[in-house]
């Protein structure tokens, strides 16, 4: 049975992913830093497609926290050959204004995470021979973006450590990639007005947002992709 972890579970693009991976046969442990009740709904969704799934509270921003959670999945045996980091937050405003408090916030959620968590599984996948990591990352990442300079630093660090972390783990089967999202109609974008969006959305050649759903199946066909296909930063923006 394969095990498959997803972080930020609880909604969003996570819940979409563990919808999407939910199948006879798989195992889904999906982690969130608080929200029960959310993951909760997660949980039954996955199952109602015929998946075994586990939900646990963690706050994978601290380095401790995540240690002992995944000490808690050896001992269960419940380790994935599959990690999905999609654990993240946004932070809108003027660089000048934002704490050294919101600074490091943006830093742990965003890229220390998932530095945690890959760390944490990589013994386990190379003790198995493979395995697969998939990062979510945002095309802010490469392009930059006016009053989410932090936010897109995180996003452009994370995509540096996929690519590095690919070429030191690719000679031992283990592929790293991560999904680059332009607009997804989700939370995070919630805070938008209606006419934010559709100046937004003028500026997409599709002529659209992607919706949640849409992002977590293309996760799950990046982690059934060819093996070969490794250290890639791939866009999913409705060629904006």
């Amino acid at each position: 049975m394969k095990t498959i972890l997803i972080t930020g579970a609880s909604r969003g693009i996570g819940a979409a992913t563990a919808r999407a991976f939910a199948a006879p046969g798989t195992r889904l442990v999906l982690v969130c830093k608080e929200n029960k009740k959310q993951l909760d709904e997660t949980i039954a969704a996955a199952k109602a497609l015929g998946a075994e799934a586990f939900g646990f509270l963690c706050d994978l921003s601290n380095a401790v926290d995540t240690k002992n959670f995944f000490a808690k999945l050896d001992a269960n045996h419940m380790l994935p050959e599959v990690l999905i980091n999609n654990a993240g937050m946004a932070y809108f405003g003027l660089l000048q204004d934002m704490t050294d408090a919101e600074w490091n916030r943006i830093l742990a959620v965003n890229l220390s995470s998932v530095f945690y968590c890959s760390r944490a599984v990589i013994p386990h996948m190379l003790n198995a021979g493979g395995g697969v990591i998939i990062n979510v990352s945002s095309i802010w990442g490469s392009r930059g973006a006016s009053c989410e300079a932090a936010y897109s630093a995180t996003k452009g660090g994370l995509e540096a450590l996929t690519r590095s972390l690919a070429k030191e783990l690719a000679p031992s089967n283990i592929r790293v990639n991560a999904v680059s999202c332009g607009m997804i109609d989700t939370e995070m974008n919630s805070r938008l007005t209606e006419e934010e969006k559709r100046g937004f959305i003028e500026s997409i050649p599709a002529g659209r947002m992607a919706s949640a759903d849409e992002v977590g199946r293309f996760i799950a066909h990046i982690a059934n992709a060819s093996e070969y296909m490794n250290g890639q930063v791939i866009g999913f923006d409705g060629a904006f």
